[in-house]
């Protein structure tokens, strides 16, 4: 069985790994742990521990078991306590890792329980800050703070020097494919690229690089970013090996969509400029969905040219 590593965070790695849960693939998912908003934050200040919930969106995408579990551990409290903003999956891995003494054995033992298809794996077990230097020299601190400046992303980089959880390594060195999921650029891929000895072990895996690009661009993120932007960018991260395999929609959004994305959140369509990509292999093709009136990768076809690449490789 093929394996394969999906390095993210979000709702676009979350999407990702909803369609390669149903393929015949060892799954293993590295997840960026400096968010530090809403709910995660505050675990995050009372715990001293890293971001949990993307950990938490990536473990309801693996798990098998029923939609209502899903509802549940997504369910976040209203009220006047000091319960109110925090989601039920949030407190749940928080408590787990007090009880086993380690996170990494809190989501493992949560794995089991909701029966979930391949390995959760934040990036570290440290308590990560990550820092932005924007365009305008200034710096910011903290994840939530720099996707909420206006200043325009110029790189990011931890506070302190993290070291990466051990399993990430052994995964990578294991991979036949290493994934670099769609998300925020800067605050979900990037996060898990800032390690020296991370950046090494991918130059000496035998796994070639692929990335999914996004479909829509990021305020303050990737502002009239092209396709291949978004590939330069993260081989300025990378090492010696570089992205080889680039899969982009090449699909029509619906204008109602695009209207509503640039009215609300000041986002437009990535172009896919395949005139920039020829030293990639390209798989462009229609992936849009819009599900509850979001746009998405539909995951079963996306998955589906991952494993049809994975088999066209064979043993080469």
């Amino acid at each position: 069985m093929k394996k394969v590593v999906v390095i993210g965070g979000g709702t676009g790695q979350s999407t990702l790994l909803k369609g390669l849960k149903l393929f015949p693939i060892e799954i293993s998912a590295v997840v960026s742990v400096c968010d530090d908003g809403r709910s995660t934050g505050r675990l995050r200040k009372e715990f001293d521990t890293f971001a949990v919930g993307d950990i938490r969106q990536v473990i309801i995408s693996l798990s098998e078991t029923e939609p209502l579990f899903e509802e549940l551990l997504n369910y976040r409290f209203n009220t006047t306590s000091d319960l109110n903003g925090h989601t039920v999956g949030n407190l749940l891995l928080t408590a787990l890792a007090n009880i086993t003494g380690n996170m990494q054995e809190g989501i493992e033992t949560i794995g089991k329980v909701l029966k979930i298809k391949g390995k959760v794996l934040p990036f570290t077990l440290d308590n990560p800050v990550l820092i932005g230097k924007m365009k305008d020299g200034s710096t910011v601190i903290g994840e939530h703070n720099i996707t909420q400046s206006e200043q325009g992303i110029e790189k990011v980089y931890y506070e302190h020097e993290v070291k990466v959880n051990p399993s990430v390594i052994k995964a990578i060195q294991e991979a036949d494919l290493i994934l670099l999921s769609m998300g925020s650029l800067y605050t979900s891929s990037i996060p898990n690229l800032l390690s020296q000895e991370l950046i090494h072990t991918i130059d000496n895996s035998n796994a070639p690089i692929m990335y999914i690009c996004n479909m829509m661009t990021q305020p303050g993120e990737t502002d009239d970013f092209k396709t291949s932007d978004h590939v330069n960018v993260l081989n300025s991260y990378l090492g010696k090996k570089k992205i080889s395999i680039v899969i982009a929609n090449n699909g029509q959004i619906p204008d109602e969509m695009i209207k509503k994305y640039w009215k609300k959140e000041q986002k437009s369509p990535v172009l896919l400029d395949k005139e920039n990509l020829k030293v990639v292999k390209l798989i462009d093709k229609d992936y849009v969905a819009v599900v509850d009136n979001v746009i998405r990768y539909q995951p079963d076809k996306l998955a589906l040219d991952i494993y049809g690449y994975l088999l066209e490789t064979g043993d080469k």
